[in-house]
């Protein structure tokens, strides 16, 4: 485990294993510590877990949070602490948070995993935000127990979180044509994300693969993590299939 300071951002992160480096970016309102069981299967990695400006054991900063500003820590995260290129595994906003570092840096993003993203904020089932009150009790006690800003914070990150996600991202399917990378596109049968959005998400990035979990929600990574973290481990560690029929690889 370790601190490295990024700009204003005292970001903590922790590393095990040897190998090509993996960097795993958490969603919101959780923090690193959602990775626990992605360890043992990505052996023979070297597995890299940060927790974003205001998650986790890393202390909120005075302002609001945006996509655009926690590219940016990742980005430096990527050249002071990884010290080049890597595998970006990203889960909800952590995807979102990769797609854009794919866009504005491909010469440091190998090969791209993106679970549950959405490249605009419309790309979320109607209504699903308003439910996330019911888990802040629970989610906060969670926070407070790395968090050195202390469970009474919490709020004030819920608070920045909500009015983000709300707005942003609003990439268009243009924006993502740029990305270079690999890209596994994951989602959950029934996830806080629209199939139709990640079908667009999927279509618009030009090297992409696709994978939906059955019987799976937005949580898919704790709830069948096993086949989860082992489709990941596989595209991550192995070349592209040659399909004998391709349609939409065909050019």
């Amino acid at each position: 485990m370790a601190i490295i300071q990024l700009g204003e951002v005292a970001t903590w992160y922790d590393e095990q294993g040897d190998g090509e480096p993996v960097v795993l970016l958490h969603g919101g309102f959780v923090d690193s510590r959602m990775f626990v069981p992605a360890l043992p299967v990505l052996d023979g990695l070297r597995v890299i877990t940060v927790d974003r400006r205001g998650h986790g054991h890393t202390p909120d900063v005075h302002g609001p949070l945006s996509y655009d500003v926690m590219a940016d820590d990742m980005i430096a995260f990527l050249e002071k602490a990884v010290g080049g290129p890597a595998h970006l595994v990203g889960h909800s906003d952590g995807a979102n948070v990769a797609m854009i570092v794919a866009m504005r840096r491909p010469d440091l993003v190998r090969r791209l995993v993106l679970i549950s993203g959405n490249f605009r904020h419309g790309g979320l089932v109607p209504g699903v935000l308003d439910g996330f009150a019911e888990a802040v009790p629970y989610l906060g006690a969670r926070y407070g127990e790395v968090s050195p800003d202390g469970q009474e914070h919490f709020p004030v990150v819920v608070d920045k979180l909500l009015r983000m996600a709300r707005s942003e991202p609003n990439l268009t399917e243009d924006d993502l044509g740029r990305i270079a990378s690999r890209t596994l596109v994951m989602s959950g049968d029934d996830d806080a994300v629209t199939l139709e959005h990640t079908i667009a998400l999927y279509r618009a990035i030009p090297e992409s693969e696709l994978a939906v979990v059955p019987g799976t929600s937005h949580l898919l990574v704790m709830e069948k993590p096993e086949p989860v973290y082992r489709a990941i481990l596989d595209f991550l560690t192995t070349n592209p299939t040659q399909t004998r029929q391709p349609i939409r690889r065909a050019r």
